[in-house]
């Protein structure tokens, strides 16, 4: 259901007299104030470039470089599913271990 439909149907409800007009503007308020907000380009351009700037490579969670490390704090995933990413792209498709390497060379450590 939608906003505008659940709205609709706050308004059927106060009309017939089920919700008072207090009750009413509250959950009409908790409505407006649940739903999320569509992102413009630009908000969501810049939330990427956030995340991004955060990327660490990881001192603690390393076996080589610390990049599997650093994305999974990044992306809250564990490190692991990260290494088993990397280790299946280069075995099938051959390029895991480039992009690998680009990111040791490329990402900072974490300081």
């Amino acid at each position: 259901m939608s906003v505008s439909e659940e709205i609709k149907r706050l308004h059927e409800l106060n009309q017939a007299g089920a919700l008072s007009d207090e009750e009413f503007a509250r959950a009409k308020q908790k409505l407006l104030d649940t739903t999320p907000v569509s992102l413009s380009k630009d908000s969501g351009a810049s939330d990427f470039a956030s995340e991004f700037n955060r990327f660490r490579r990881s001192r603690s969670d390393r076996w080589l470089g610390g990049v599997c490390g650093g994305l999974g704090k990044v992306s809250g995933m564990e490190s692991w599913i990260w290494r088993l990413v990397f280790t299946l792209f280069t075995i099938c498709f051959g390029f895991g271990l480039v992009i690998y390497l680009l990111l040791w060379i490329f990402v900072p450590d974490e300081s």
